[in-house]
């Protein structure tokens, strides 16, 4: 049997859902179980709040989340631990640079627990609003930078070689921006200092612990930070080999209830 840890981290999609997007029983029992155990379960995800909560709620819980990638840490009462912004001059710089470079890429700019488009009937909105059961609204981006609006990420969506050559490009050009795929065809600009890591780290001192009392779950390259920081890390099996070898452990699928198969495995639950 596994000693059990004191918190877990999971990334959502690819990892704690299944393929359609859903949260199967077993997911579900596995979170009420560790929480009936005195052991909290955190999402951590690229996705917004209200992205998120659907998720919960749909478990019957209330758990601390992680969003936009580490940028945004929110205990499971809804209080801010972290709050980490693009600052005008790089958002105004990107933004610029997307226009330019990138007309085919649909840009979307979140902003704390709000998403702003350009165009609400972008096929593109549409598809991200049917999968996060979340609601764009039209803004106008130079105007909320003008407004001192940060964004706390920026989203690009299109075909993935496009999206490859974005990340690329961008994160050469921006040193002062976290640039990273979290799917072949999302890329997720935050603050450079921004990372599940940052986030983890926050929760972390919001329950007095360190990174080896925690254990993650991920499956994407967006998760890098995080399985290497915690003490035991499990990737998916429908993570790519790289991701696999930088956790301590490999699961089951997702589409196989990978999280609750490990936990009864290893005695946790």
């Amino acid at each position: 049997m596994t000693p059990a840890p004191k918190i877990i981290f999971s990334d959502i999609d690819g990892t704690f859902l299944l393929d359609d997007h859903t949260v199967s029983e077993k997911s579900a029992e596995a979170v009420r179980a560790l929480l009936a155990k005195g052991i909290p379960f955190v999402l951590v995800s690229a996705r917004m709040p209200e992205a998120i909560y659907p998720i919960t709620k749909s478990i019957g819980v209330t758990i601390p989340i992680i969003s936009y990638s580490g940028a945004l840490a929110l205990t499971a009462e809804g209080e801010t631990l972290t709050d980490v912004r693009v600052d005008a001059s790089a958002a105004g710089m990107v933004l610029s640079a997307l226009e330019d470079r990138y007309p085919e890429l649909t840009v979307n700019y979140y902003a704390g627990r709000r998403w702003y488009v350009r165009d609400e009937d972008d096929p593109r909105v549409r598809h991200e609003e049917d999968i996060t059961h979340s609601k764009s609204e039209h803004g106008n981006f130079d105007m909320l930078l003008s407004i001192n609006t940060l964004p706390s990420k920026i989203l690009l969506m299109g075909e993935p070689p496009v999206c490859e050559r974005a990340e690329k490009d961008l994160a050469a050009a921006y040193p002062m921006l976290h640039v990273v795929r979290s799917a072949p065809n999302l890329v997720e600009i935050m603050e450079a200092s921004v990372s599940k890591e940052s986030g983890i780290r926050a929760m972390l001192d919001h329950y007095g612990l360190t990174a080896d009392d925690a254990l993650s779950f991920g499956d994407n390259y967006n998760d890098l930070e995080m399985l290497r920081f915690t003490k035991t890390s499990v990737a998916m099996q429908n993570a790519p080999e790289d991701i696999k070898k930088a956790a301590t452990d490999v699961t089951k699928s997702n589409a196989e209830d990978g999280i609750w198969w490990w936990l009864k495995e290893k005695g946790i639950i």
